[in-house]
């Protein structure tokens, strides 16, 4: 433009664009002169953990003799809706790139990652050239694993007391012997055992444990009740978790753990068993467990348990009632349960209530909002009652808290001798 009004400067712009066009033809043959410049891998795990950060590393390797500019893009699965994903980075000649990104889904499944895109540049950066790596892999989301992990470290140790469990205060002592052990301060003068205090001169006590092969089984309402969400996850999905995490502990404590779900149908059943191996049996049937949009049929599930269960067993029944009326109408089925074994009823706060109950109220329409959800908060207590007037032990929890609070519940059982 200048050029019009100066004829001189018109050579020096056919100069520079000349020289642009040779610097962009010096890009493209650096950067396709070698045939495979790049190198990269996802690095998938077998399966995801539900509900909790997953770790997908990432390597990109720089086989240029060039430091290169990389931008990395990966196909996220759909269900995470994730379409900005953009990594940027410079490799160094013959060097290697590794990073890693987490991902947290909320529903079990499959998940089909797509290409891992890689765009290289020179440092001049005209252009780019892209690679393409990892087509269609596969990886399935389990109930979470790692949550079972957390609690097995802690029933190892014997340390399940840490993180929110509670400490059960023991009534009496259970009759399952363990050892003889020298008595030290503070132990159950009732325990000693006056034979061998005589044999060895010292006084000796007998130590007792928590009977074993108890059989425990987790019942999951699989209903339309438990699609609610919380946080992004089912109320069943919550459910899942925790019987996964829970009946790693009870196996651990040497008891035996099966499961069953159900809605209109049985869709599910475990008889129970006491091998460490068990738990992959459990996880592979908590991992097809899907809800159905339908009502529950708690008189299909007491014949259910009439038939296949048929020792007195813990029944931890993981469901959730939104009212009174709910309540009284399943009431009768739940109760000839309780008749033969020990019942607990687990189900769940309505936090998203408890919100808005906490809310400052600034108008009319507020203060009518938080008197219903009062009503609400109120009716899951006198639900609580009405169970435990039955004779039924309950959970009332929120969801986030659900798996403490049933290991609490366990322990708790366990240390009482109820069962």
């Amino acid at each position: 433009m200048l050029s019009y009004w100066f004829n001189a400067l018109y050579p020096i712009a056919w100069l520079l664009v000349w020289g642009l066009i040779i610097i962009f033809l010096f890009d493209i043959i650096a950067l396709y002169n070698t045939k495979k410049g790049i190198d990269a891998s996802r690095i998938l795990p077998e399966k995801f953990s539900n509900s909790d950060f997953n770790a997908v590393p990432v390597r990109i390797k720089n086989n240029y003799r060039f430091t290169t500019n990389v931008e990395i893009i990966d196909e996220i699965p759909i269900q995470f809706q994730k379409r900005d994903f953009l990594k940027t980075g410079n490799i160094s000649t013959k060097s290697v790139l590794d990073f890693e990104y987490s991902l947290r889904p909320v529903k079990r499944g499959e998940y089909i990652f797509g290409n891992l895109h890689v765009y290289a540049m020179t440092r001049i950066g005209l252009t780019k050239r892209r690679y393409s790596f990892d087509k269609s892999a596969m990886v399935k989301v389990y109930p979470s694993f790692i949550q079972m992990k957390k609690y097995d470290f802690l029933a190892i140790d014997n340390k399940l007391t840490q993180i929110g469990l509670k400490k059960i205060r023991r009534i009496g002592h259970t009759m399952e012997f363990e050892q003889i052990k020298d008595y030290v301060i503070g132990d159950d003068i009732r325990t000693i055992n006056w034979k061998a205090t005589a044999k060895h001169g010292n006084l000796m006590i007998n130590q007792f444990q928590d009977e074993k092969s108890q059989p425990i089984y987790s019942i999951i309402d699989s209903s339309r009740v438990m699609k609610m969400p919380f946080n992004g996850l089912s109320l069943l999905d919550y459910a899942v978790n925790s019987t996964l995490a829970f009946s790693n502990i009870a196996l651990k404590k040497h008891d035996k753990v099966g499961m069953l779900s159900f809605s209109n149908v049985v869709s599910d059943f475990l008889p129970s068993s006491g091998k460490k191996t068990y738990i992959n049996n459990v996880s592979e049937t908590l991992y097809n467990i899907k809800t159905q949009f339908l009502d529950s049929d708690f008189g299909l599930l007491y014949g259910q348990v009439k038939r296949q269960i048929n020792h007195r067993s813990l029944l931890l029944l993981y469901t959730n009632f939104e009212h009174i009326s709910s309540l009284k109408r399943q009431l009768p089925f739940l109760q000839a349960l309780a008749k033969k074994h020990l019942l607990v009823v687990i189900f769940f706060q309505n936090t998203e209530l408890d919100h808005l109950i906490r809310q400052k109220a600034e108008d009319v329409l507020t203060i009518y909002d938080q008197t219903i959800a009062q009503q609400f908060a109120y009716d899951k207590k006198v639900m609580v009652k009405e169970l435990q007037k039955h004779g039924i032990q309950t959970v009332l929890t929120a969801p986030e808290n659900l798996t403490v609070n049933t290991i609490n519940k366990y322990l708790e059982i366990k240390a009482r001798g109820l069962l």
